[in-house]
C-alpha cells in the first residue's frame, strides 16, 4: 500500500483516541486552570493528499478459469390443456366506416342523396363535406298548381385540435323550392287565370360561422354565426350572431358567463296591402353570468340574462332582464329526480326562421322580437328500472309578441290576375302576447337490446291577449315510436298526431271567419337489409294511411310516399 495513503489513516486514528490538553491563565487569578474536551476532528483537519494512489500488481498470478454447463433432463408427466376463449367475442363485429352515400328514389319522382365525406392530413385535423338532397314532383291531391318541393344543403368544415385549444370553421349553402299550392275551394278559377299563375317561391341561404374552445384560462372561447337569407322575391337578409364565452373562478366554484352580440337587418320589397317596403333593422347586445353549485345529490344554477336591444329601423332601445335559474335534486339516485326552473329570454325572430318553420309565408312580413318573460316549470324524470325511464314535466309561459301564422285574404275571384301570393294562398305573421299552460310526458322503454319503444305526449292551453285563438297551434300533440335491429335486419316506425287547430279566413270581399283544421295521424316506417359492412338496403314509407290532411290551411299533403335506396360506407 502507498506510504502517504497509511499515514493519513494513521493520522485520523491517533487525533480520535487522544484528547488534548490546553493551558489557560486565569487573569483574575495567579492559579492555573486545566480545561480538558474531547477533541472531534473535522474534515479540514486532515491533510490532502496530494497525488492518486496507485496500485502495483503486476507481481500478482493471473489464473485462468474454464467452466462448463451440464443439461440434465427433467422428466415431467404433466401436460397442459389447451385453452378456450368463451364469452368474448360471439359474433362479428362490424366494421365502422369513416364515409358513407345514401342514394334512393322514390314515388311521385322522388330522388333522394345523402353524403358525408371527410379525411384528414394529420391526426390533429379533420374536413370534409356533408351533402343532402330531397324532392318531389308533388302530385298532391286535387291541387290546382304545381305542389314540386326541393331541399338541397352542402355544408363544409374543417376542424383543427391542438393541445391547449381547438377550433373549426364551416361554411355552405341551402337551395329549397316551394309552390303556394294551397288555393281556396270556394272559388271557381278559369283556365287562363291558372296557366298565368306561377306559384313557385325559392329560398337561398348563405352561411359561415366557427367555434374556438381553449382548455384552460378565463376565455373559454366562442362562437360565430352568419346567414345571407333571400327569396326570388328580392327579399333579403343578414343574420349575424357572436357569442364569446369566459369562465372566472370565484372560490372554489365557477362563473360561465356568455357575451352576445346578435345583428339582424333585412327588407322586403312591398307588404301584403300596399306596395312600400318593409324593412327591419335590429342590434342585441346581452351578458349572460352562470353560476354553478354542486352539493352532492343536489346542483343548482344560478343566473340572470341581460339585454339591450336596438330597433334601429323604428329608433326604439330598450332594456331586458329575464331570471334564468334551474336546479334539480336526486331523490333517490337515478330513480327519482326532481328538478325546476325560472328561465327567460329575448328571442330575435327572422324571415329565414319562419321560411323553415313554415315555407308558405309571403314575402311581406313584419320581423319583430319575442319577450318570453318567464317559462316557470317543474318536473320529475328517472328510471322505474335498467330498461324504463320517464320524464314529466308542466310549465307555465308567459310571452310578449309571441308569433302566430295566418293565412293572408285573397285577392282574386279567380279571373283577376294578382301577385302569386295573394291567392289566399300564402301566410302572414302576426304578434300577441300569450300564456301557454303546458304539461307534457315522455316514456321510454328497452325491451332488449334489440327492441325499443317509446312515446311522447304534450297538452297546452293558450290565454291570448286580442286574438281569439292561439292560430294554427295545436292542443295536443303526441308521438309513439318503435325501433327493431338485429345482425342484419332492423326495422322502424313512426306515428305522429296532431290535434285540432285554429286558422282565420278572409274570402274575398268578405269579412273573415274562424276555420277549425282537424286533428291528423300520421304513421311513418322505415326497414333494411345489411349485405356487408359497406352495403345496405333501406326502405321507408311515409303517410302509409294515405290520411288527406291539412298541415296548414288548403295545404293538403301527399298521400302515401315510399323511397327505396342503398347506402355504401366507405374509408379513403
Amino acid at each position: 500500500m502507498n506510504k502517504n495513503l497509511i499515514l493519513l489513516f494513521i493520522t485520523l486514528f491517533s487525533t480520535t483516541l487522544f484528547a488534548q490538553e490546553e493551558t489557560v491563565r486565569d487573569t483574575l487569578n495567579t492559579g492555573e486552570i486545566s480545561v480538558v474536551k474531547p477533541y472531534t476532528p473535522t474534515i479540514s483537519d486532515a491533510f490532502k493528499v496530494k497525488e492518486n494512489p496507485t496500485l502495483d500488481n503486476t507481481d500478482i498470478p493471473k489464473d485462468s478459469v474454464s467452466y462448463t454447463i451440464n443439461s440434465v433432463p427433467v422428466a415431467s408427466t404433466f401436460t397442459p390443456a389447451k385453452g378456450k376463449a368463451k364469452g368474448i367475442a360471439k359474433e362479428k363485429l362490424d366494421k365502422i366506416y369513416a364515409n358513407y352515400v345514401s342514394v334512393g328514389f322514390g314515388n311521385n319522382t322522388t330522388p333522394y342523396l345523402e353524403a358525408y365525406i371527410h379525411s384528414s392530413s394529420s391526426r390533429y385535423n379533420d374536413y370534409g363535406v356533408f351533402i343532402n338532397h330531397l324532392s318531389s314532383k308533388g302530385n298532391v291531391k286535387d291541387a290546382l298548381l304545381d305542389s314540386n318541393f326541393s331541399d338541397t344543403k352542402v355544408n363544409l368544415y374543417y376542424k383543427q385540435f391542438d393541445r391547449d385549444y381547438n377550433w373549426e370553421i364551416n361554411a355552405g349553402l341551402q337551395h329549397q323550392i316551394y309552390n303556394w299550392y294551397g288555393l281556396p275551394d270556394d272559388i271557381t278559377y278559369s283556365e287562363p287565370f291558372l296557366n298565368s299563375i306561377d306559384p313557385k317561391q325559392k329560398y337561398f341561404n348563405v352561411f359561415a360561422g366557427g367555434k374556438l374552445h381553449f382548455e384552460e384560462g378565463i376565455f373559454k372561447g366562442g362562437k360565430v354565426e352568419l346567414n345571407q337569407f333571400s327569396d326570388n322575391y328580392s327579399s333579403n337578409e343578414i343574420h349575424l350572431l357572436i357569442q364569446p364565452e369566459v369562465e372566472l373562478p370565484i372560490s372554489s366554484e365557477l362563473i360561465n358567463t356568455t357575451a352576445t352580440v346578435e345583428f339582424l337587418s333585412g327588407k322586403f320589397n312591398g307588404n301584403y296591402l300596399t306596395t312600400d317596403n318593409i324593412n327591419h333593422n335590429f342590434l342585441k347586445l346581452g351578458i349572460s353570468p352562470n353560476f354553478k353549485v354542486l352539493r352532492d345529490d343536489l346542483t343548482v344554477n344560478l343566473g340572470a340574462r341581460i339585454y339591450y336591444s336596438f330597433d334601429l329601423e323604428n329608433s326604439v332601445n330598450k332594456f331586458f332582464a329575464y331570471p334564468n335559474v334551474t336546479a334539480s335534486y336526486k331523490i333517490s339516485e337515478e330513480t327519482l329526480i326532481a328538478y325546476a326552473g325560472v328561465t327567460g329570454d329575448l328571442h330575435l325572430n327572422s324571415f329565414r326562421e319562419f321560411a323553415q318553420d313554415n315555407p308558405f309565408v309571403s314575402p311581406t312580413l313584419n320581423i319583430s322580437q319575442t319577450d318570453k318573460q318567464y317559462n316557470a316549470y317543474i318536473g320529475a324524470k328517472g328510471k322505474l328500472n335498467s330498461d324504463v325511464s320517464y320524464n314529466f314535466k308542466a310549465a307555465f309561459i308567459n310571452e310578449r309578441s309571441k308569433p302566430l301564422y295566418i293565412q293572408n285574404p285573397t285577392k282574386t275571384n279567380g279571373i283577376i290576375t294578382t301577385n302569386s301570393y295573394e291567392l289566399g294562398n300564402s301566410f302572414n305573421v302576426i304578434y300577441d302576447n300569450i300564456k301557454t299552460l303546458a304539461v307534457s310526458g315522455e316514456l321510454n322503454i328497452d325491451f332488449s337490446k334489440d327492441f325499443k319503444f317509446g312515446g311522447t305526449v304534450e297538452f297546452n292551453n293558450y290565454t291570448t291577449k286580442v286574438e281569439d285563438e292561439a292560430w294554427n297551434l295545436p292542443t295536443i300533440k303526441a308521438a309513439l315510436f318503435a325501433d327493431y335491429h338485429n345482425n342484419k335486419w332492423f326495422a322502424g316506425s313512426n306515428l305522429y298526431f296532431v290535434g285540432k287547430r285554429y286558422d282565420f279566413v278572409a274570402p274575398f270581399g268578405g269579412l273573415g271567419q274562424k276555420v277549425e283544421l282537424d286533428s291528423f295521424v300520421d304513421l311513418n316506417l322505415n326497414g333494411g337489409y345489411v349485405f356487408t359492412d359497406r352495403l345496405t338496403a333501406f326502405a321507408k314509407a311515409n303517410n302509409i294511411l294515405s290520411t288527406n290532411y291539412n298541415r296548414f290551411t288548403n295545404f293538403d299533403t301527399q298521400g302515401i310516399q315510399v323511397l327505396l335506396g342503398i347506402t355504401y360506407k366507405f374509408d379513403f
